[in-house]
């Protein structure tokens, strides 16, 4: 049995042509697989929602800040007519960023306050107006819910 092992067993000059052509097929393969171009590159699923939420955002959305008194145009869908109904009053929160973005509009209707969020990229809202800023020193006016009357006015700022 042991000269038969020794009779299968590759001589030198075989054994280094296997080398070789062991050598030689990784890098052939290696030659052959495509290059990923950059646009085929793969994102993180962070930067796929990134740009996923960049692509549903409005591209003319004003400046608003708290404080500011804002006339909202709403879609409103009425069977198969669809018109834009004006909600007009001031923003008292403003929260998140980005595709998520809300603001909340309180008014006075019939001697009630009326709150309403609206998400600024929504489909739903066709137009954000600002008829006039108003000057306030905080980030949310929840304050104004206790006030009655004249005392839910909002100082007017100039500078913006």
């Amino acid at each position: 049995m042991t000269e038969d092992l020794k009779n299968t067993s590759p001589s030198k000059e075989e054994s280094n042509e296997i080398e070789e052509s062991s050598k030689a097929t990784p890098k052939a393969t290696r030659e052959t697989k495509p290059k990923d171009s950059p646009s085929k590159t793969k994102l993180s699923a962070q930067a796929l929602i990134a740009q996923f939420e960049k692509s549903q955002q409005k591209k003319k959305v004003p400046e608003v800040y708290v404080g500011d008194t804002v006339r909202v145009g709403v879609r409103i869908s009425e069977g198969n007519k669809e018109r834009v109904q004006p909600y007009e009053g001031v923003i008292i929160a403003k929260r998140h960023g980005g595709l998520n973005q809300t603001i909340t509009v309180r008014r006075i209707f019939q001697g009630v306050g009326v709150e309403r969020v609206f998400m600024v990229h929504s489909p739903q809202v066709a137009s954000i107006k600002v008829e006039r800023r108003g000057k306030v020193r905080r980030a949310k006016l929840f304050y104004l819910r206790d006030r009655v009357g004249k005392a839910t006015r909002v100082k007017q700022r100039f500078d913006r």
